[in-house]
């Protein structure tokens, strides 16, 4: 069974794809990045699933895509906190006990905070390219791609999947990252209570985040680790790299179940 809908979970409207299509398995669901959404993931979705027999489930998080919009660009310094309930809670809403949560980037963070704080719901993590502190590398990410956004159509390809969303959200992300008061924002302290087999999946050249954030999140989690570092690829391994990361995701999946 395919659900393509909006549901609202705690008075927000979340659009998602639900494929239940596999009997008593795992579902797999998808945490998307700062500009991403439903659609950008394109065929990884629906390839793990066929790798593993998984359910999966993907979703625009809040203010992106299809889902309900930010009403302002300013967010808390703890917004991935204030996500990670909410994914909490749309799991609960459609009676996933059973996650396998696969975040990049921002979603990756997403992933782990999930984890740490509803350890009963979430039986594996696959974080790709996520953050755990703020580092230089990311910062100067974020202002070339500022840059971008200002000096190309960078902002009309978003369009594409974020309609008249994209101004909000991409100040919410750039703004929010390089303000001064996020400099010490930092999770190592949760990373204790993840225990969950997790996998952390990162390029060698990423450009927002240095090998730092996968040797201190495996060396600080409860639960069984393993590191996938890609030779030569940047940020987006699921897209650049995709065939190696859809088989190091499947191995790392059907090994747990």
């Amino acid at each position: 069974m395919i659900q393509n809908t909006v549901i609202n979970v705690d008075e927000k409207n979340l659009y998602i794809e639900y494929n239940t299509s596999f009997e008593d398995r795992p579902a797999i669901v998808f945490l998307h990045d700062s500009l991403g959404s439903v659609q950008l993931w394109r065929d990884l979705p629906g390839k793990l699933a066929e790798a593993t027999q998984s359910n999966v489930l993907v979703y625009d998080r809040l203010g992106y895509g299809k889902s309900h919009s930010m009403p302002t660009h300013e967010r808390t310094v703890n917004y991935m906190e204030l996500e990670a309930d909410l994914l909490n809670d749309l799991l609960a809403e459609l009676h996933i006990d059973k996650a396998i949560l696969f975040g990049h980037s921002d979603g990756g963070t997403i992933a782990l905070i999930t984890a740490a704080k509803y350890p009963e719901r979430v039986e594996a993590v696959i974080c790709e390219a996520g953050h755990i502190f703020v580092e230089e590398v990311t910062l100067k990410g974020i202002y070339d791609a500022w840059e971008a956004y200002k000096t190309t159509n960078l902002a009309e390809r978003l369009q594409k999947y974020h309609g008249d969303k994209v101004e909000i959200l991409f100040r919410a992300w750039t703004e929010t990252w390089t303000r001064d008061d996020y400099r010490n924002w930092n999770i190592e302290y949760l990373l204790k209570d993840i225990v969950c087999p997790l996998l952390f999946i990162q390029g060698e050249a990423d450009e927002y985040g240095s090998l730092d954030q996968v040797e201190k999140t495996v060396s600080q989690v409860s639960g069984s680790t393993e590191k996938y570092i890609i030779p030569g690829i940047g940020h987006t391994p699921h897209k650049e790299a995709p065939e190696l990361v859809v088989k190091k995701s499947a191995e790392f999946i059907n090994n747990l179940f």
